[in-house]
């Protein structure tokens, strides 16, 4: 019976994951917002930076809600704003609008990444917490995968794109109420409520410190691979854009593929040597693409780089909520910030492409899993 009352408690959280999936939506809509509005691409490029700013700025604040409110009403929060702001552009679909919706989807899947991952450890045994982290981003990732198929059917088949609001709403509406009526017992916050201070302050512990650059060497890591593998494969391929797209989408299968593994093996294994051999093949799968001409070669090699590095942000989250569990909620916080700080590495690709193409910008990619790979040989100290 206790089992099943486990059980019972993990399936609204891990549901969590799908909903915090819908921000990936930004890519699709992007594209369709752009042609309904006849915009610049400087102008529809302002959809992604609307969502992706507010990593920067809510994340911290909302580590210190969760000791005000808890975990659990913080992601219920969440939840809500998500849905307020799929119904924004069914009021009225103007480009003012829709920045506002896709503004509201940043607030809210900050908040959601930063409270609903601490909220998995209130339901979940420390030895299964990376397994379960895991668990949720591969639920993300099937999220993320859906979006783009449900605008093109609502395009098709419903008659509009903007459908996808309604369907995403309804869903949003389901998990917010599925987990608003489950009970989860929660800790209340021991000591002194944090401030802004007391919570940077913990990047003075060495280990956190070395979390926060892990998170952000790892969204670098996938954000640089999502812009420069196309690009690299037009270079050095001599193919179009639309060809070169498939190393995109192959590297979100990879990933997605890898989650799923990830899940299941680290249930067994111990996520120290997981993350040593992720890294390892990370790194022999780089450089093994920057070498290969071949286009199915380096299709090969990107499916291989996306595989190796699918859990690591799992297992750096999961390390560091364990390294000091008492302060896990601003410590959510922090590690959710570098999720924006991992916009530094991208342009810093684009510098040394500029200069060296891009195979030099891929291989500042190299530096970052280097780092990955001492953060996972320190991983048993931490």
């Amino acid at each position: 019976m206790k089992n099943e009352t486990s059980f019972s408690r993990l399936l609204p959280v891990l549901f969590g994951f799908f909903i915090m999936g819908f921000v990936d939506v930004v890519g699709i809509a992007t594209n369709y917002v752009k042609q309904d509005f006849n915009l610049s691409d400087t102008l529809a490029n302002l959809l992604p930076m609307m969502v992706f700013l507010w990593f920067g700025v809510f994340s911290v604040p909302t580590g210190l809600l969760m000791n005000s409110i808890g975990r659990k009403k913080t992601v219920v929060l969440s939840m809500a704003i998500t849905f307020v702001a799929m119904l924004v552009p069914l009021i009225a679909y103007k480009f003012e609008l829709v920045l506002v919706a896709f503004a509201l989807l940043g607030i809210g899947n900050t908040i959601l990444q930063v409270s609903l991952n601490p909220l998995l450890s209130n339901v979940v045994r420390g030895d299964r917490l990376t397994s379960s982290l895991t668990w949720g981003q591969f639920i993300k990732a099937i999220a993320s995968f859906l979006g783009p198929i449900i605008a093109g059917f609502a395009a098709s088949s419903l008659g509009n794109w903007k459908m996808l609001f309604p369907i995403f709403a309804g869903v949003t509406l389901l998990s917010t109420l599925w987990l608003f009526f489950t009970g989860i017992e929660e800790k209340p916050v021991e000591g002194k409520t944090s401030s802004f201070g007391a919570c940077f302050g913990l990047l003075k512990d060495s280990n956190i410190l070395m979390f926060f650059l892990g998170i952000l060497a790892v969204v670098g890591i996938d954000v640089g691979l999502n812009i420069t593998v196309p690009k690299f494969l037009m270079e050095r391929c001599n193919i179009l854009l639309d060809q070169a797209g498939l190393g995109t989408s192959l590297y979100f299968i990879a990933r997605t593929t890898g989650t799923f593994v990830g899940a299941i093996l680290l249930v067994k294994f111990s996520a120290r040597k997981f993350f040593i051999i992720s890294m390892v093949g990370a790194i022999i799968g780089m450089v093994a693409m920057l070498m290969m001409n071949n286009l199915w070669a380096i299709l090969f090699f990107v499916f291989i780089v996306g595989f190796a590095v699918a859990n690591v942000f799992s297992i750096i989250f999961s390390a560091a909520l364990q390294k000091k569990p008492e302060r896990a909620n601003e410590i959510s916080g922090l590690m959710i910030m570098g999720v924006a700080g991992g916009a530094v590495i991208p342009p810093l690709m684009g510098v040394v492409s500029d200069a060296a193409g891009q195979t030099g910008g891929l291989a500042v990619l190299l530096g970052a899993m280097i780092y990955l790979l001492f953060l996972a040989f320190s991983l048993k100290k931490a």
